[in-house]
């Protein structure tokens, strides 16, 4: 949930012995994806060290499968890496949004396509390391096109839909072609429960 003016924008974690105390925390960017922090901090010992945190609303993943068992995804343009790269469909959470309305609601934006079926594989932390976003992943069965067609954002015009079989797609990831880290986790994950590779 995106933080209000004013308010700490990234939870406070529970803190034993041994861990580190926090001594201060200043907001230094509020942005529309993400907010940055640094926190002042300090360990058992008493030397004092920084932190610098990126806070993140989550965002939710869909691996949708057709029933013919390909995969749907989309190619677009990742503005860092000044690439078009090949990923599953998502999107970032709106504030106190379910994660399993905003799979469905980004798979019908980015490609036109709704799920009759969405089962929840798993969350995970992407960066931990300096980011506190979580993703919601979630395998779309039973698709079929949706009656408003997609819903794309101006930075998502150029967008196209790829359909891969599952096998092939697994071994895309094995070949380095497919390098993005939520779709290679979705796709793993939606393998396993399918019963194929993986």
């Amino acid at each position: 949930m995106a933080a209000r003016k004013g308010e700490d924008p990234a939870p406070k974690s529970s803190q034993g012995p041994g861990e580190l105390r926090r001594l201060s925390r200043e907001v230094v960017y509020r942005g529309r994806t993400i907010d940055l922090l640094v926190d002042q901090v300090e360990y058992p010992s008493g030397n004092r060290s920084v932190r610098e945190i990126a806070h993140h609303p989550g965002g939710a993943v869909t691996v949708p499968v057709f029933d013919d068992g390909t995969v749907l995804f989309v190619r677009q343009l990742r503005y860092p890496l000044n690439l078009h790269i090949m990923e599953l469909p998502a999107g970032k959470l709106d504030p106190g949004e379910d994660p399993i309305r905003a799979a469905a609601r980004e798979l019908r934006e980015e490609t036109g396509w709704s799920a009759g079926r969405m089962e929840k594989l798993a969350s995970i932390y992407t960066t931990p390391g300096f980011c506190d976003e979580i993703l919601h992943l979630f395998l779309a069965r039973d698709l079929a096109p949706a009656e408003e067609g997609h819903g794309r954002e101006e930075g998502e015009f150029t967008m196209t839909l790829d359909r891969v079989p599952m096998d092939r797609a697994i071994g895309m990831i094995e070949k380095g072609e497919i390098q993005d880290g939520k779709t290679i986790v979705g796709l793993l994950l939606a393998a396993r429960r399918l019963g194929g590779r993986g």
